[in-house]
Parts: structure tokens; C-alpha cells; sequence
């Protein structure tokens, strides 16, 4: 395996003086929940991160391709954000939204602002999995209905209620959350029915939605829910009108729609700062988290004043969500999208990639599919083109191969076979280039 030089860094990690890796290995071993997975054979430790460079205990230096799966947006330790964070730290750490506090009336302002329609009421709450399930309640709340529709394949989170949203086996577990919710065909190019020479794909596979209010329900359904990229599904791009089409199913059935950005929000397609104006609709919720705050736990729910109605005839309320810190860092973030210009880097450098890919396709059948949208892309590896077997033992050789070289990215699919690019949207071409060297060689070796 030849040795790549990583683009260079003028940044010099701190000297670590904490106990080893093996030693926080054993006390994870010894104390965390045995469910808690770490990547990698040998797992790594990171101590430091800045901009889109991670280091581990030794001082070795990564590219970071996943973002901390796609959560840190704006680089790590982006100063202008650590500063914003600081500024509040020193000030007031928390306060609830029982009291008044400037920074979540800003911030609300501010979000609501990036919004299209009538999308202006935001409710903030601390992850994804609170998010969607919010979602969900507030839709069975304004409608008066149970059923909810979601996609197979799909991922919305880690509480009982968002694990039945979820259709990816390896996040479901065999309690009884799924009830009332019924799973979609996937709206796959690559794998399903229609591929990328149907141009009226985008129609078909919104007839199943259809089929599933006719047939799965009492013909009203509270709403339909679906991330605007499949995520964690790896990277599953819909075809064109899909959701123009499957809203007009839902909203026929009384039923709102729910737009699950946690991924694909803040500018990462790089066409559009959601993920859902790539399909040319506008939903009636939108959920969001990750890059909303470029690492604290932060999430967001933004819908209309009329459907936000449904919620105050009882008290809601939230503890820790919109607390002073957390808003003072997302909108330090949202400051430093637009002052960086991430949302045209992401599609600049998004193109860039999707070309290497493609070159790399060239090379290495390994390569079956090669699909997102700026600076969330997926790489799917099949042992055969043909017959689209998933290579998943290959995607496991060529996901610890990028560790050894230097670079960090994810894998996903319902197979484990797709490899997840999805870095922080500062990412440079000389980056893009050390990633595409790498992958070359990880193919070629795998």
C-alpha cells in the first residue's frame, strides 16, 4: 500500500496527556452501554479537531469525509463559532424558554427567514430522534389521525416512536413502536423497478403511496414522512417529481408532509439550502438537526402557525431545547454559511468529486452507483454489475484501507455496501484530490 501525502495543515494538535486508547477502549468496554458500536477493527481516538482536519491521541492527522456523520457543517472549531459559544458560556449557560431570552427569538427569526412558504413557526428541541417524533405527534395532533407513511430503507432516529418511522433493519428493534405506520416502496433508481431511463419514475413510485392509503388505511392518514436524501439508506437520491407527486397523494388524504432535513438541510446539496426545494415542493413540517449547530445537540421543527396551533391546547415544553448556548452556536453557524459561501462550495465541490468517482468507476468495477448532491454523496460497491450483489465485505476492506491512508468517511445501505461522502462543506479541491487518491488505492487493494 503506497503512502499519499495528506494536503498540508498549518494547524499543530495539543499534546495529549490523557490515558491511552486502549485504556478508554477498556472503560467504554467496562462502563458504556455494550450497544454502543466504535468504527474500525481497531478503533481511533480522537482528541483534536480543526477545520476539516481530526487527530487522534499521537498527534496523527485525518481528513474528516463524514462530518462526525454529517453534524459538523462549518469545519471543526470554526472560530467565529467557538467564539459565539464562548461569548454565551461566560454569560448564561441556561435558562428555559419559560423565561424570555433574546437568543431563541433571534434565532427563530433568523431560521424562519430560510424557509419558503409559510413555514415560520419553529420549535427547538436537542436531536433528531425528538424532532421527527415531535413531527409525528404534531401531525396526529392537527389532522386527528393515526396511520403516518414513511419509506423503506429509511432512517429517523433512535426513540420507539421514530424506530417505526425507521424501515432499516439494522436500527429496529422487535418492540411494538411501528404501530400505525405503514413503509413505502423505496424510490431507488439503482435498485428498484424503475431506473434512471424512466423520466416518468418519479410518478410510479408515488403510486405505492397511494395504494398504501387505499389499501393500508381507513383512506385519511395523519401524514408522510421522508428524509429528502436517504441518509443513513445510503445516499438514495429520489427521481425527479417524487415528492410533488406523493404530497398530492397525502394532502388528498387529509394527511400533511413532513420533510426530514437532518442530513441533507443547511445548504449541503448545494443547489438548494433544503434538501426538499431539489423536488420543487414545500412541505408542511420540516424537521432538522446535525449541521444545524456543527456539533451541539440542537434540532429543529419548523411548521405553520395554523398547524402549530394543534399543540396549544395542552402545556409543551422543553427543558434544554433553544437553550442560550446552543442558539448563540446555530446562529453562528447559519452566519458562517452564508459569509463562507458553504452552499456554493458544496456544489463546486460536490461536482468535482461526483467526476473523480466517476473516472474512479472507469477503473474499478467494484464501483456500481454513483449518486447525491453536493457534499452528500454515496459510492455503492457491487461484486457484480450485472447482478448489483452487494460487496459488502469489499466496502468493510475499503472503509479500514482509507483509515490506514489518512482519510475518514462512512459506509451505509441497507447492505452495509455504500460508502457515505459527506464531509464539512469547507472542504477544498486539494482535499477532494487526497480523498479521490485514496479511494483509488482502497479500490484496488479491496
Amino acid at each position: 500500500m503506497k503512502d499519499i501525502p495528506l494536503p498540508p495543515s498549518s494547524h499543530v494538535p495539543q499534546p495529549y496527556t490523557g490515558p491511552s486508547a486502549e485504556e478508554v477502549l477498556a472503560l467504554r468496554k467496562e462502563y458504556l452501554s455494550p450497544s454502543i458500536f466504535h468504527y474500525y477493527k481497531k478503533p481511533i481516538m480522537i482528541v483534536e479537531g480543526r477545520a476539516q482536519w481530526l487527530f487522534d491521541e499521537k498527534g496523527r492527522r485525518y481528513l474528516d469525509g463524514i462530518g462526525g456523520i454529517v453534524t459538523v457543517s462549518c469545519g471543526h472549531c470554526h472560530p467565529h463559532i467557538v467564539a459565539a459559544a464562548h461569548r454565551q458560556n461566560e454569560l448564561l449557560q441556561h435558562t428555559t424558554t419559560i423565561y424570555l431570552n433574546p437568543n431563541i427569538a433571534l434565532y427563530a427569526r433568523e431560521l424562519a427567514a430560510r424557509m419558503p412558504g409559510d413555514l415560520k413557526v419553529v420549535y427547538l428541541v436537542n436531536s433528531g430522534s425528538e424532532a421527527n417524533d415531535l413531527a409525528a405527534m404534531m401531525a396526529r395532533a392537527y389532522t386527528g389521525c393515526y396511520d403516518l407513511i414513511s419509506l423503506r430503507n429509511s432512517y429517523h432516529g433512535g426513540s420507539q416512536s421514530t424506530m417505526g418511522l425507521t424501515s432499516h433493519h439494522t436500527w429496529k428493534f422487535n418492540v411494538p413502536h411501528s404501530f400505525g405506520v405503514h413503509h413505502s416502496v423505496l424510490p431507488d433508481l439503482y435498485r428498484g423497478p424503475y431506473g434512471k431511463d424512466d423520466p416518468d419514475a418519479g410518478r410510479k413510485y408515488a403510486e405505492d403511496v397511494k395504494s398504501l392509503i387505499q389499501f393500508g388505511t381507513s383512506g385519511r392518514i395523519a401524514g408522510f414522512i421522508a428524509e429528502s436524501i436517504q441518509g443513513v439508506g445510503g445516499t438514495v437520491v429520489f427521481p425527479d417529481h417524487y415528492l410533488k407527486h406523493a404530497y398530492e397523494h397525502v394532502r388528498a388524504a387529509g394527511g400533511l408532509c413532513i420533510a426530514d432535513e437532518v442530513q441533507s438541510g443547511f445548504g449541503r446539496t448545494g443547489t438548494h439550502f433544503w434538501g426538499f426545494e431539489t423536488q420543487g415542493v414545500i412541505p408542511d413540517i420540516v424537521t432538522m438537526a446535525k449541521g444545524i449547530g456543527n456539533g451541539c445537540a440542537m434540532a429543529a421543527v419548523v411548521t405553520t402557525a395554523k398547524i402549530a396551533n394543534a399543540l396549544t391546547s395542552r402545556i409543551h415544553f422543553n427543558t434544554f431545547g433553544g437553550n442560550p448556548v446552543a442558539c448563540a452556536q446555530a446562529r453562528a453557524v447559519l452566519e458562517v454559511i452564508e459569509r463562507e459561501g458553504l452552499q456554493a462550495n458544496s456544489l463546486a465541490i460536490g461536482a468535482y468529486l461526483k467526476e473523480g468517482f466517476g473516472r474512479l468507476a472507469e477503473k474499478h468495477s467494484l464501483i456500481g452507483d454513483i449518486r447525491g448532491l453536493g457534499l452528500m454523496l454515496g459510492v455503492e460497491l457491487v461484486k457484480d454489475r450485472s447482478t448489483k450483489e452487494p460487496a459488502k465485505e469489499e466496502c468493510a476492506q475499503v472503509f479500514e484501507t482509507c483509515k490506514d491512508l489518512g482519510l475518514l468517511i462512512g459506509k451505509g445501505g441497507l447492505w452495509g455496501n455504500t460508502l457515505r461522502i459527506k464531509p464539512p462543506m469547507i472542504f477544498t479541491r486539494s482535499d477532494a484530490d487526497f480523498m479521490l487518491a485514496v479511494l483509488d488505492e482502497a479500490l484496488a487493494s479491496a
